[in-house]
């Protein structure tokens, strides 16, 4: 098929989704686009703690970290830890914690500090040990010193050690807002696309990918190398009858070349996946595109779907998959 039959199969397809929202033409469909964006994002409470994930941080150390409240105002840390650590080794696997560093295993707590950074002198401090003796214990007592929490404790700057590590963890667990961000926009378009395959008694996966597809449905798909990897995900994927429709979602508060790049890779997947006979549907929102539409002007100009969560709201979905 030429480019421009393909453009011109496209423009239709458009059209009937700029006639399902009552919209005179596709500019006027691609202004509605902009102008529903959801601007203020979609921050949900669960977004800025993983309370569940802070408490299971801290709950495996409790115990440690209370013996380590003894050390809290004691003059001489040095001597009151070690005798601890003698008697408590595992006192010694809450440490990482309050420093805000994980460990995937016990023999992996080893730290090569440099103490002479002109000749490039290192001590070493094995926290892995799991009965110290008392030169050991005392050089754990010394890293737990040097590295500031025997200030932190000498100095009564903390009065509680589990409350402490409670608040590293919720440190910790601000990383992992970037991908509740894309979870949040995934739970909402989830909601639409599940009412959608209800009302329609058709099935659909969410997070498939070939292999994913073959064993539920034993349906075949190709993976063009050049273009994806076969490992690739797609967000959600609808079985209409062995007609499938992939769905990729992302909500974008703020802007950068991330969107361009996504954009561009999108047009490229539309088309591999409608060379199969696959609908593609994309639902983005957010902030970030209002300084971004070129790169998404492009993609809406090559393929049927672009959707936002104010279609999905109009029960667009519902109009796809029936369509």
């Amino acid at each position: 098929m030429s480019f421009l039959l393909r453009i011109k199969r496209v423009s239709l397809k458009m059209k009937k989704l700029t006639e399902w929202l009552n919209l005179k033409s596709d500019d006027e469909l691609f202004e509605y686009f902009q102008n529903t964006l959801k601007l203020k994002g979609i921050t949900q409470w669960d977004y800025y703690v993983n309370w569940d994930k802070v408490y299971r941080g801290v709950l495996p150390y409790e115990k440690e970290l209370n013996l380590l409240n003894v050390l809290i105002g004691k003059d001489d840390i040095f001597t009151e830890l070690t005798s601890l650590i003698l008697e408590y080794p595992k006192v010694v696997n809450a440490i990482p914690l309050l420093l805000a560093i994980r460990f995937k295993t016990k023999k992996a707590q080893e730290f090569n500090i440099l103490i002479d950074p002109v000749n490039y002198q290192y001590d070493n401090f094995d926290l892995s040990i799991k009965e110290p003796n008392q030169e050991e214990a005392q050089s754990i007592a010394t890293f737990f010193i040097n590295s500031g929490l025997g200030k932190l404790v000498q100095d009564k700057k903390v009065k509680n050690l589990v409350d402490f590590a409670t608040g590293v963890e919720v440190g910790l667990d601000s990383n992992g807002r970037k991908n509740r961000s894309g979870h949040q926009m995934e739970n909402l378009v989830e909601r639409y696309i599940q009412e959608a395959c209800t009302e329609l008694s058709l099935p659909y996966l969410k997070e498939a990918n070939a292999k994913t597809i073959k064993d539920a449905w034993d349906i075949d798909i190709a993976i063009d190398e050049e273009i994806l990897k076969s490992s690739r995900r797609m967000d959600f994927v609808v079985n209409k009858q062995g007609k499938l429709f992939f769905f990729e979602v992302n909500f974008y508060n703020g802007g950068g070349s991330k969107l361009k790049s996504t954009a561009t890779e999108y047009i490229k997947m539309n088309e591999h996946w409608n060379n199969q006979g696959i609908e593609f549907v994309w639902v983005t929102d957010g902030a970030g595109w209002v300084k971004t539409l070129q790169p998404l002007r492009e993609y809406f100009d090559t393929a049927k779907y672009l959707l936002n969560l104010e279609m999905l709201r109009n029960e667009i979905i519902l109009k796809v998959l029936r369509d």
